[in-house]
This record gives structure tokens, sequence and C-alpha cells, in this order.
């Protein structure tokens, strides 16, 4: 992905120093590897914020989810409070008694509203990053077996803009990503766009580790995140979840990273 973004003027600023190695359930918290994940969250925080402050926007790549609360609180610190656009194919609601597998990759969405152990809570600032009510949760599917698991839905958890997948079916998908662009940037402020490449169908995104059906073909995303990248808003934006081992071709990447550099050069790109 780094190679394909370099000819667009899109400078690596390098890697994460830390890494998740997905070995122990913390007992007190129900999180993997927790005090890393703690030590990410603020190395991603200190990085995102310096890039921004320097009039950059960072595009983060991730292997899961799990940056996304450092990258919005840095996002924050450098601009003041922001929102996030946040295009998923899971809800990322659950804490630590309601994860299956305890990966941090369950709960960003979550800890991002100030849902998290007190700890994780402390490297964001000491208390949520977002509010609820400036969260554009676009592209879930998974509200059967996440509820079935105990996660709460998000207008329990007052979340501002829901569109789940079957209310994108028949709309205008660059319309949706307008207007949430617009209200996330009213009176000039600034919010974070995540996207995680398992809000696509998994025929026609198939290099991602957790394979879902009926999801948005890539034109559908395209047409969907391109106003959120164009806007001047955009403080910063994450792709994730993007396997190049499952992508032996290179197609799925170069879909990614069009897709990436078409919305970055304005509306219409697609």
């Amino acid at each position: 992905m780094r190679e394909r973004l370099a000819p667009a003027g899109i400078t690596d600023a390098g890697d994460t120093r830390t890494r998740l190695r997905g070995g122990i359930r913390d007992p007190e918290t129900g999180w993997l590897d927790f005090e890393q994940v703690c030590d990410l969250t603020a190395e991603v925080r200190e990085r995102v914020a310096a890039l921004v402050a320097e009039g950059r926007v960072p595009v983060v790549l991730g292997g899961c989810c799990t940056l996304v609360p450092g990258a919005l609180a840095g996002a924050r610190d450098a601009l003041g409070e922001s929102g996030l656009a946040y295009l998923d194919g899971h809800f990322d609601l659950y804490e630590g008694e309601t994860s299956q597998t305890g990966e941090a990759a369950d709960f960003p969405l979550a800890a991002a509203i100030g849902r998290a152990p007190q700890a994780l809570i402390d490297r964001l600032g000491g208390g949520p990053v977002v509010d609820p009510e400036r969260v554009e949760l676009i592209g879930p599917r998974d509200e059967e077996e996440a509820v079935g698991f105990g996660s709460p839905v998000p207008s329990e958890l007052g979340i501002g803009h829901y569109r789940d997948r079957e209310s994108l079916r028949g709309a205008d998908l660059a319309t949706v990503g307008a207007e949430a662009a617009e209200r996330l940037s009213e009176g000039g402020r600034h919010y974070w766009l995540h996207l995680d490449v398992d809000v696509c169908d998994q025929e026609a995104f198939p290099a991602t580790d957790v394979l879902m059906p009926d999801g948005l073909s890539v034109q559908d995303l395209c047409e969907l995140i391109a106003p959120l990248l164009a806007h001047e808003g955009l403080a910063g934006v994450n792709l994730v979840c993007f396997n190049p081992e499952k992508d032996p071709s290179g197609a799925c990447g170069d879909a990614l990273a069009a897709l990436a550099l078409a919305g970055l050069r304005g509306p219409g790109g697609c």
C-alpha cells in the first residue's frame, strides 16, 4: 500500500514501534495484550498529533481497528474536539466481558466514546475522545451476532447518526457521504475517517481476515467515501484490515490505493 501511495506525494512517516502479539488475555479487563494496546494507543496519539499540527493529513495504514482511539485523540489534541466517520462491517462496541475473543479490534468505537478500562482512557486524555453524537457509523451488518453476545446497539449509546447496510440499499451513496461530512464539519470543526475494508462484501474484497457477505462493492465504497476524503474538515484517515498475504495478485491493494487517491483528489474522482 505504501508503495502504491508514494507516487502521489504521500510520504512514509514510518512504522509504529509497538506491536500487538495477540498473546495473553488480561483477567481484569478481558483484553488481549492490554498493556501493549495502551502503549500503542499512546504512540499513535502522539504521532498523529504531531503530523496534524504540521498541517498534514495523516493516512494511517494499520493491521486492525485498534489504532482508531489513539488516532482520533491525536487529531483532537492538534485541532480540538473532532468527530468520527466510522465505516465498518461491525459495531465494534464490545467491552471486555462481552467480546468473545478479547481482541482489541472488538472495542475501538466503544473505547473512543469512553467505554473502556480506565488505564486506556487515561492514555486518551482521561475521558471520551469523541461525543457519541459526533459519530457517523456507516455500514455495519453484524447486529444480530453482536446483540447475541451482549453488545449494545448504537442507539443505546447515543450515537448520533447510524446507517446500517440495509439502510444503504438503493441510497445515493455519494449523498450519504457528503451529508455525513457536512454534519461532522459544522462550525468549522474536523473529523477523523475510519475505514475497515470489511465494510465491503467478501467477494468484492477478499483480502481481509474477517470475511462477511452482503457488504458494499468497491465502487459503492468509492462513491460513499470520496466526499468524506475530499472535505476540508478531514483531519486524517486510517485504512485497516487489508491483508496483503491474501492478495497474491495485488488487485485488492491496487483497488484500495486507487480508492484513497481518487477520494483525496476530490469529488468525482471515482
